[in-house]
């Protein structure tokens, strides 16, 4: 099955290019199913690229994905055309008054890591969000920063600044190989990382009912799970393009901003080599074992979501 975009928006065309099922809302309308309802909340500058990383994993299962994008209310996005945001995000409050309903609910990173998440400008609204989600929401992923966000709100696990960047591509261990989540997976896996603070482990483990499922020696944890709250947190980047660090790395050298190359990543460690990308099967493997779950637990009755009544999307 494809994942519904609207027509229009850029990530339509990329990924009909690349051979992922897509479709228009008047084809979808047509269908009898109740298509798996997920929302990305885009804290990201670069909106476009953002959304269309994720609708790439996210499409890529063979249910019918509804992919609707949400952006903060009040917050204006300084890198994307307002009129890409005006018709293709809905401010959040919107969907709040609205009463809605999703299946699963993504909150991206954002590079804002350096501030502590009180002094963000939009972090009251975020915790609205948050507050939000466990009765509209069925399972929720926050990634990066978003991750960080809210396992510092629900746990009080504290983010520590780095003394130098994570960045790069680091080894990570499959520390729970029968996780429903962790399905298809390898012992050892790569995975991107760009990020300036870190979750300690000893922390993390500290809490109850968090339970990590790959972790790094070199990075700290990555993906953790939150059993309660039906959510996993991944501190790095599965979604990133083959490109996506060399942009950050050529961005950072063109301003002068100090920073190494990084790691694992090109060929040789030559920065005048193309990358290779690693990771994409894994990244595949985790969102889609992300959606299976979903899928299997997810009340039909789209009213049931966040009451603890039915369970299973099955047609």
């Amino acid at each position: 099955m494809p994942i519904k975009l609207p027509e229009t928006l850029p990530a339509y065309g990329v990924l009909e290019r690349e051979g992922v099922m897509v479709m228009g809302d008047d084809r979808a309308a047509r269908q009898d199913i109740r298509p798996i309802r997920i929302g990305l909340l885009n804290l990201m500058p670069k909106k476009i690229q953002t959304e269309t990383q994720f609708a790439r994993l996210i499409g890529a299962t063979p249910l019918q994905i509804d992919f609707q994008l949400v952006r903060m209310t009040e917050h204006e996005s300084k890198n994307t055309a307002p009129e890409h945001m005006e018709e293709f995000y809905r401010p959040f409050a919107e969907v709040e008054a609205s009463g809605e309903k999703f299946d699963g609910f993504i909150i991206t990173g954002a590079p804002i890591e350096h501030l502590p998440f009180e002094q963000v400008t939009y972090w009251d609204e975020l915790v609205r969000v948050m507050d939000w989600l466990p009765g509209h929401v069925h399972s929720t992923f926050g990634v990066c920063w978003g991750g960080m966000a809210l396992i510092y709100h629900r746990h009080g696990v504290a983010k520590h600044m780095l003394s130098d960047k994570a960045f790069g591509c680091f080894r990570h261990r499959n520390l729970a190989p029968a996780s429903p989540y962790l399905r298809g997976f390898s012992d050892d896996v790569l995975i991107p990382v760009s990020r300036w603070t870190e979750m300690r482990a000893d922390e993390v483990n500290a809490v109850p009912g968090l339970t990590t499922l790959i972790g790094s020696d070199e990075v700290g944890p990555c993906l953790i799970e939150d059993a309660a709250y039906r959510s996993l947190y991944i501190f790095n980047h599965f979604e990133y393009d083959s490109g996506t660090l060399k942009e950050e790395y050529d961005r950072d050298v063109a301003s002068g901003a100090p920073i190494a190359v990084p790691v694992n990543y090109y060929p040789g460690d030559d920065p005048a080599r193309t990358p290779l990308n690693r990771w994409r099967s894994h990244a595949h493997l985790l969102y889609g074992n992300w959606i299976n779950e979903i899928y299997q637990t997810t009340p039909f009755d789209m009213a049931d979501i966040g009451t603890g009544q039915g369970a299973g999307a099955s047609r």
